[in-house]
């Protein structure tokens, strides 16, 4: 979706590939075929570009910080990845810096003198490896004490593991904000996610929260930017609780919550990503619709029609080019309109037209 926003943006787009089967290959203007974490590979996409940049967090920070040190101009830096990178990191930081996360604790050992304190403290905790994690991936929900510690004897074994607070959730809300060379600071509308299985499954524009929330998301959001000095797109994706907003996770670019702007805003989010990273002015984060909902489409047991999902009247259908198979996020789909109820119905004709897997909630 970067690369579709690369002419209106000014940029010429070169795209490291571990295969030509990968999404981004269709709309990069060049490709240099390699892992992320391929030495060789790294070389060759850094001698062919100006800037580089990242659509995930599963990137080796040392490399990164090389690249750095070598004079490679990499947008955000590695200080900044590291808070996506590692939750026991950003835990730490923000907590240090008064931004609500759940209570925690980040364990490397079963053995931890403080870990049965904790988990005296809060109940059955929520564990997340510390690394390596997302869209669920690295997310348990033990169900008792001694499933608690089993799991934590395996996970343990591979790095730290943030054991942390399970809370009760009055709902899930996402802040997509984007962030200048020089500081500069826009942020697009909060939105309420829909998750199912620890993936986000669908996107509301706007919120249904009060203005007072949306101002505090706002507010965090330029401080959490500004903590990491991320350039380019961030996303906090908040629990609201009976305190009060609570960080989740972030991610340090275009984010699944900020698809909808592709439809629904003046500028999209992955445009603006592309300005903020080439040291360019960000453009308007307006919202140009009354609502939006997004749905992503996941793959179910059998696959579905993109034709009959083109069908539904209003649906924008973005299809990643991703070979089908169970569980797999395909694509999505999104509706905008002025009538949320009938978005919202008409936006998951389409995604169970398209085969999605996941269920409406």
């Amino acid at each position: 979706m970067m690369g579709d926003e690369a002419p209106d943006a000014g940029v010429t787009l070169t795209v490291l590939a571990s295969s030509r089967d990968d999404s981004a290959v269709a709309t990069a203007d060049a490709v240099i075929l390699g892992a992320p974490d391929d030495a060789a590979a790294l070389a060759e996409l850094v001698a062919a570009v100006d800037v580089v940049t990242f659509d995930h967090e599963l990137v080796n920070l040392d490399q990164v910080a090389v690249l750095e040190k070598a004079g490679v101009v990499v947008r955000p830096h590695a200080r900044a990845l590291l808070f996506a990178v590692d939750k026991g990191h950003q835990r730490r930081a923000f907590d240090a810096a008064g931004i609500a996360v759940p209570r925690f604790m980040v364990v490397r050992s079963c053995d931890d003198p403080q870990l049965k304190g904790f988990l005296d403290s809060v109940g059955t905790p929520v564990l997340k490896t510390a690394r390596g994690g997302y869209d669920g991936r690295g997310v348990l929900f033990p169900s008792s004490r001694a499933e608690t510690m089993s799991l934590l004897d395996e996970l343990v074994e591979k790095g730290d593991v943030v054991v942390e607070e399970r809370l009760h959730l009055r709902a899930e809300l996402a802040q997509v904000v984007v962030r200048g060379v020089e500081g500069e600071f826009a942020a697009y509308p909060l939105v309420t996610t829909v998750q199912a299985h620890g993936m986000c499954v669908e996107v509301r524009f706007p919120s249904d929260v009060d203005d007072a929330t949306a101002l505090e998301a706002h507010r965090l959001g330029r401080k959490i930017a500004t903590l990491m000095g991320a350039v380019g797109v961030v996303a906090i994706e908040f629990f609201l609780t009976d305190r009060g907003l609570v960080v989740n996770e972030v991610a340090l670019r275009p984010h699944n919550s900020g698809h909808w702007t592709i439809e629904g805003a003046v500028t999209s989010q992955f445009k603006n990503h592309l300005l903020a990273v080439s040291g360019r002015a960000l453009q308007s984060t307006e919202p140009v619709v009354r609502d939006a909902v997004m749905v992503n489409v996941v793959g179910a047991e059998r696959e579905g029609s993109r034709r009959d999902a083109e069908h539904i009247e209003g649906a924008h259908v973005h299809d990643y080019g991703k070979s089908w198979r169970p569980g797999r996020k395909l694509g999505h789909v999104t509706v905008v309109g002025d009538d949320a109820h009938a978005d919202h119905v008409r936006a998951w004709e389409s995604a169970r037209a398209y085969g999605t897997g996941t269920q409406e909630r």
